[in-house]
């Protein structure tokens, strides 16, 4: 009796990929526009001598370059994963 793994089970994976995919999208449009506003927040916090607006505004940047990186970082390892599983 031979046993062996149902390859054909997974027929979702191409909209997996596709899912992932637009959140990416999703995630570093809101990314990028955060980047913009805490970036603009940071420059006129600072010429005005606003500290702790400059502050936010600065962790705001912070944060918005961390979440694209995630995002990128998320996307790279889903596919690694979903490539290891086919090739199982």
């Amino acid at each position: 009796m031979g046993v062996f793994p149902d390859f054909d089970g997974l027929s979702g994976i191409g909209d997996l990929r596709t899912v992932v995919g637009a959140l990416l999208t999703f995630v570093l449009i809101i990314a990028v526009l955060m980047l913009i506003v805490s970036a603009i927040v940071w420059a006129i916090a600072s010429a005005h001598g606003n500290y702790s607006a400059a502050s936010k505004g600065r962790v705001g940047v912070l944060v918005s370059v961390g979440a694209a990186v995630l995002a990128g970082a998320g996307e790279a390892w889903m596919n690694w994963l979903i490539n290891l599983g086919a090739g199982l």
